[in-house]
C-alpha cells in the first residue's frame, strides 16, 4: 500500500515553530512594569525657570533640541532629541518631530548645533 504524499508546511508556518516560547503570558510586560519607578513632577527654581526661557527663545522650527520633560501618564520623565516641528507660545506647546510637550513639562531643553550640544 502505498502511502500518500505529505503535504509541506509553508515556510512562514515552519518559522513560528522556532519562535520564543512564553510560559506565561503578559509576564515580560508585568515585570518591565514592576521595575518603572514612578515620580512625582519637580518644582522648577527661578533660576532654571530663567534658563528654559533662555533655551526657549534660542527655538525655532527646524532646529534640533534635546529636552527632558515629564510624561504625566507614566508618572516618569523622558528625553528626546530631535527636530523641533512646532512651537505654539499660545497653547504652549512645544512639538518634538511628532511628540507633544507642554511648556509646563519641561524639566531641561538643550538647543543642538548641527547634531552637536552647543559648546562641545
Amino acid at each position: 500500500m502505498a502511502s500518500k504524499p505529505k503535504h509541506k508546511m509553508p515556510i512562514s508556518e515552519r518559522a513560528k515553530q522556532f519562535l520564543p516560547f512564553a510560559a506565561v503570558k503578559g509576564l515580560p510586560e508585568a515585570m518591565a512594569a514592576k521595575e518603572k519607578i514612578v515620580v512625582d513632577k519637580v518644582k522648577l527654581s527661578p533660576e532654571q525657570e530663567d534658563y528654559l526661557d533662555e533655551q526657549m527663545h534660542q527655538l525655532a522650527r527646524g532646529k534640533m533640541a534635546r529636552v527632558i520633560y515629564y510624561h504625566k501618564a507614566g508618572q516618569e520623565y523622558l528625553k528626546i532629541t530631535g527636530l523641533v516641528a512646532r512651537i505654539d507660545p499660545t497653547a504652549r506647546i512645544l512639538q518634538i518631530v511628532n511628540t507633544k510637550i507642554s511648556f509646563d513639562d519641561i524639566y531641561d531643553l538643550e538647543v543642538l548645533q548641527c547634531g552637536r550640544a552647543a559648546g562641545e
